[in-house]
Parts: structure tokens; sequence; C-alpha cells
């Protein structure tokens, strides 16, 4: 069962990092990533694809077609800690390479999105206190790392019950 869990852990982590180094070789600019982050989350099912993939071959192929939803669930939460483990690797390496600069060019297109949508200036200046705050908390690691985590953890846990919950068999196939 490792030896699937990191397989395919591995593939979807490498098919989610390959994105994010992707996003290093295009234009980064803010202003042309504003809207698209269904293209993330998108890129994350493809990805995760791999979890019903490593379900169903692990039950195939290692159990004669049985499985139950526990077993099934434990190689898909494993696929899920692998490559999100991965992703926040590969993001950390992003941001290093890119000197930090996310926080900031992130924050400054939310505020100018508001000023362009009409927000007041004291609207603006409340945004502005409290994209300070979160930059100030995004520069620690010990946020930073959490909140990366929480962005593809949930994706692949709702693949994992899904896939755990279709693929289940607990019926002995007859011989």
């Amino acid at each position: 069962m490792k030896k699937t869990i990191i397989t395919y852990g591995l593939i979807a982590g490498a098919i989610i990092a390959s994105v994010v180094a992707l996003g290093l070789a295009i234009d980064t600019d803010s202003e042309h990533l504003a809207g698209l982050e269904w293209l993330g989350y998108a890129v994350m099912i493809i990805a995760f694809s791999m979890i019903f993939v490593a379900i169903k071959g692990y039950r195939d192929r290692e159990l004669g077609g049985v499985i139950r939803f526990g077993t099934a669930f434990g190689i898909g939460i494993g696929v899920t800690l692998v490559a999100s483990v991965i992703y926040v690797v590969a993001w950390e390496i992003n941001l290093a390479l890119t000197d930090y600069a996310f926080m900031e060019d992130y924050t400054q297109s939310v505020i100018a999105a508001e000023a362009a949508a009409g927000a007041s200036d004291a609207e603006l200046a409340a945004l502005q206190a409290d994209m300070d705050v979160m930059k100030e908390r995004y520069s620690n690691p010990l946020f930073r790392v959490p909140i990366t985590l929480l962005e593809i953890f949930p994706v692949g846990l709702l693949i994992t019950l899904i896939s755990a919950a279709v693929l289940r068999n607990s019926k002995v196939l007859p011989a």
C-alpha cells in the first residue's frame, strides 16, 4: 500500500508542482491572473484524479477487486498528503525565487480591485490596514505553510471521500 501511496502521490504532486513552476516561467503579474483561481483548483482536481486511479489499481491488483471504505480512504488520504507536501514545498520554492513578492502583489491587486469597484477612501484605508496585517502574518512560515496546505488538502480530502465511496467493494468475488 505504501508503494501505491508514494507512487501516485508523487505523480499528483509533480502535476501540481509543474503548474507552480510554470507560473514562474510565464508573466505572473497579478493583473493578468485576477479571477483565475478556478484554474488552480482545476489543476488540483486533475492531479487528484490519481487518488481514484491509485485506489482502483490497488483494489484490482492487490486485493482481487475487494476493498473496504477504510482501506480506500487510507490510500486516498496518503496520496493527498504526499501531493500536498509537494505543493507546499513547490510554493515555498516559488516564493523564495520571486523574493517573496507574492503577498505584496496580491494585496495591491485586492486594493486596486476595490478602488475600481468604487470603494470609499475610508473603506480603502481599512482594507489597506487589513492587508498590512495579512502581509505581516504571511511573512511567518508558521502561518504561511498551514495556509498553503489548507489551499490544497480539502480538495484532496473531498476527492478521497468520493473515490473511496465509489470504489469500495466489500463483496468477495467468486473464484
